[in-house]
């Protein structure tokens, strides 16, 4: 087996993978991540213990029990760059020997559930709301540098996706994956559920105006308007596409679930931000303990 260079994957002086500064026994098989560097501890809070805290940059983790459920809680910072290095990384501590810097024999497939916040694109899904993630639509171009074969539905999907919302394809060209369903079912239909829209900004490529002009401008309208074999897209926000596509090929159970804080259809922002998180927190751990 080809032993990965030092370059490639970088291990700090305590042996842990160089961002994240975790080692493999740190890291438990189900995996909380965030955006907020503060929400880990909110999350945390509801351990029963907490085992590990570890913390490099904006990458926080906390490695607990819930009961008898032993539970990473991971910070990545905003935006689907930041997820690039998160999954890469986690999987290289389920995946790789640290010490011969090769792959596994037998690899490991971990739990990865987004807890996060986001834009609603539907005008009967309310801020305060939860949105359980089917599908990562990406507009962000992470997955276009990785080599991976789209299925029939995926294809189906970017096509009438393409066609339907007139996307400039010389600024990005899209791609979707498919979440976990093992774990999307666990979530009840008090969570809504459809395709969550991944962008590479919070402004522009969200269709917000300040004082800059877009050069695609009614965004907001094509991706409400999208539906294609009663999918629909729910929401959007910085970094589902980028958890679905890479925990995909890395053979990862992945689910990504938000509260909702914003409906860009109705602009209405939440009263109360931290209440709608809480409950995200809440809702969630309970589901993923039951």
């Amino acid at each position: 087996m080809q032993k990965i260079a030092a370059s490639e994957l970088i291990i700090n002086s305590r042996a842990a993978v160089y961002h994240l500064d975790l080692r493999p026994e740190e890291l438990a098989d189900t995996i909380i991540l965030v955006g907020d560097p503060d929400r880990v501890k909110k999350v945390s809070n509801h351990f029963d213990s907490i085992e590990c805290r570890q913390q490099h940059r904006e990458f926080i983790t906390h490695t607990g029990y819930v009961g008898h459920k032993r539970i990473s809680v991971l910070s990545t910072g905003i935006g689907p760059d930041n997820i690039d290095i998160a999954i890469n990384e986690l999987d290289a501590l389920a995946n790789i020997d640290f010490e011969t810097r090769t792959i596994k024999p037998v690899l490991s497939k971990l739990n990865i559930i987004r807890f996060g916040t986001s834009g609603s694109l539907q005008a009967d899904i309310p801020v305060d709301s939860l949105v359980a993630s089917t599908h990562g639509l990406g507009l962000d171009n992470l997955m276009n540098y990785y080599a991976y074969i789209k299925s029939a539905e995926e294809n189906e999907l970017i096509d009438a996706f393409i066609t339907q919302t007139g996307l400039d394809t010389a600024i990005t060209f899209p791609y979707i994956s498919k979440g976990s369903d093992t774990l999307l079912n666990k979530f009840p239909d008090s969570f809504y559920k459809g395709i969550t829209v991944t962008c590479p900004g919070f402004y522009g490529p969200q269709g917000r105006v300040l004082r800059l002009p877009l050069s695609s401008p009614g965004l907001i309208n094509k991706l409400t308007g999208f539906n294609f074999h009663n999918h629909k897209i729910t929401n959007f926000e910085m970094e589902t596409s980028a958890i679905y596509g890479l925990g995909k090929l890395l053979g990862h159970n992945c689910c990504s679930v938000n509260a909702i804080v914003a409906n860009r259809v109705q602009k209405e922002f939440s009263k109360d931000g931290n209440a709608a998180v809480e409950n995200l927190i809440t809702t969630a751990l309970a589901v993923l303990i039951a």
